[in-house]
């Protein structure tokens, strides 16, 4: 059977980006189950609540919630349970000092297939306050606004 090609997005987060300003985004690996890989090529995930948490030098996938493989027997995984990120070394000192910044969180913003490999992209995130999350909300209304018009006046109604 040949590779899978490509990018195939199974989960993503988007309440992540409206919750936290992105400072910078890392593609990482997961240890996974045979049962968890099924289900996610399945495209069944949910990344509500999932963080990333340091334990011993190593980054951990806390919260990500994988549904119990359907014809999965006794070996199935816990849907919920901890999952180690693969990352090289370097990649996880430099993710480590910027969480030692205050506010710095660890966050994932998507779950996907990258060449049929299973893949998280996490993002180094800092807590928005509720007054950005309205000028964020003003700007998009601004630009909807600005791309209807535009669509309007090139069709000659307006």
């Amino acid at each position: 059977m040949p590779r899978e090609q490509g990018r195939k997005v199974v989960a993503s987060n988007r309440k992540a980006r409206h919750d936290y300003a992105i400072l910078d985004t890392y593609e990482a690996g997961m240890a996974l189950t045979g049962t968890e890989v099924k289900s996610l090529r399945l495209g069944r995930s949910s990344l509500v609540d999932a963080f990333a948490h340091e334990q011993g030098r190593e980054l951990y996938l806390h919260g990500m919630h994988i549904p119990e493989y359907t014809q999965g027997t006794w070996t199935n995984h816990e849907p919920r349970r901890t999952r180690k990120l693969l990352l090289k070394r370097v990649e996880i000192d430099k993710i480590l000092s910027r969480l030692r910044d205050d506010g710095v969180t660890l966050v994932p913003l998507s779950v996907y297939f990258n060449d049929g490999w299973a893949k998280v992209e996490l993002g180094l995130a800092k807590g928005k306050k509720s007054y950005d999350k309205r000028q964020d909300l003003a700007k998009r209304d601004a630009q909807r606004e600005i791309t209807r018009a535009l669509g309007r006046r090139s069709k000659g109604m307006g």
